[in-house]
């Protein structure tokens, strides 16, 4: 599991960062991709990089400023010429349904593939065997959701040199071992799974934040994450202005990461006011409060490890 930022800025795009974009690769957990967001431009930063569209299977969007979905419309036209044939899902709030819809109408685009649209609303968006996204309204100027992706507990590690020890060689009881079956040897021995599997592996969890203030919401969801994407559009000291755009700053964005217990907070979402040399001193700031802090990048990239 890796989050690679395909745009880290706010606004408007900006030469050393483009608008917001975020690739969840899940390549060898389900082979897939997931966006959350789609800024102008998202296609172009994906030809820098390793990332296949046709592997994209879900877009997660946060909210329709146009900073986050200029893209799509460019990004679904491409994916369909570039060989993808597989069922593509995009989540959003209301009305990205016509957006989609009327961009591709009026643009004549004829998409290969089907193409899913899912108006969310707060809770519950989206489960499967591994994982769950969960959705709750933030503080923004037009409604703007933040997701927290929930990774289902894996099974625990097969423990081979036990199964070793009872004279067990690797093979067919060693998977119906760790599928969970007892197994009857032909010595008569019944060997209980739960005996040589190690305990569940706790699944991960990431927070992706659309743009927000500071609010409560945003601790919900960010509760004990592995991993928070959080907004810091402005720096220290300018809370007053922040509060006015209803956006956040580096140290609101810290200050949410220590109070929901959250492993690392990464801030993304900045300003073009700020210039390469002050990227380390917007990282400071956050650091203060909150130490392991990193500051996004344009095609920078986070492991998260399981714990």
């Amino acid at each position: 599991m890796d989050v690679y930022f395909l745009g880290t800025g706010a606004g408007i795009p900006a030469k050393q960062r483009n608008v917001t974009s975020i690739a969840f690769k899940l390549l060898e957990e389900r082979g897939a991709i997931w966006l959350f967001d789609c800024g102008e431009a998202t296609q172009h930063q994906i030809l820098h990089t390793s990332i296949k569209p046709r592997r994209v299977e879900k877009v997660f969007i946060t909210h329709l400023h146009g900073d986050h979905i200029y893209g799509l419309p460019g990004f679904l036209s491409s994916r369909s010429f570039q060989g993808g044939n597989s069922e593509l899902t995009v989540y959003g709030p209301k009305g990205i349904k016509e957006y989609i819809e009327v961009s591709l109408a009026v643009s004549q685009t004829y998409l290969k593939y089907p193409l899913k649209i899912v108006e969310i609303t707060e809770g519950l968006v989206y489960e499967d065997e591994q994982y769950l996204i969960e959705t709750k309204l933030l503080e923004h100027g037009i409604p703007s959701y933040g997701y927290r992706v929930v990774e289902k507990d894996l099974p625990g590690t097969l423990l081979a040199e036990k199964l070793i020890a009872e004279g067990v060689q690797p093979g067919p009881v060693f998977k119906k071992i760790k599928a969970g079956e007892s197994v009857t040897l032909e010595d008569g021995r019944i060997l209980d799974s739960a005996q040589f599997v190690g305990p569940d592996q706790k699944g991960r969890v990431v927070a992706i934040l659309g743009d927000t203030r500071m609010c409560k919401a945003a601790l919900d969801l960010a509760q004990d994450a592995d991993l928070l994407i959080h907004e810091a559009t402005f720096s220290q000291g300018e809370e007053q202005l922040a509060f006015e755009y209803f956006h956040s700053t580096t140290l609101q964005a810290a200050e949410v990461a220590k109070g929901a217990n959250a492993i690392k907070l990464c801030i993304t979402h900045i300003s073009s006011r700020y210039d390469r040399s002050e990227w380390l001193q917007l990282a400071a700031e956050a650091q203060e409060i909150f130490s392991n802090t990193e500051i996004a990048e344009d095609f920078k990239e986070i492991n998260i490890p399981f714990r």
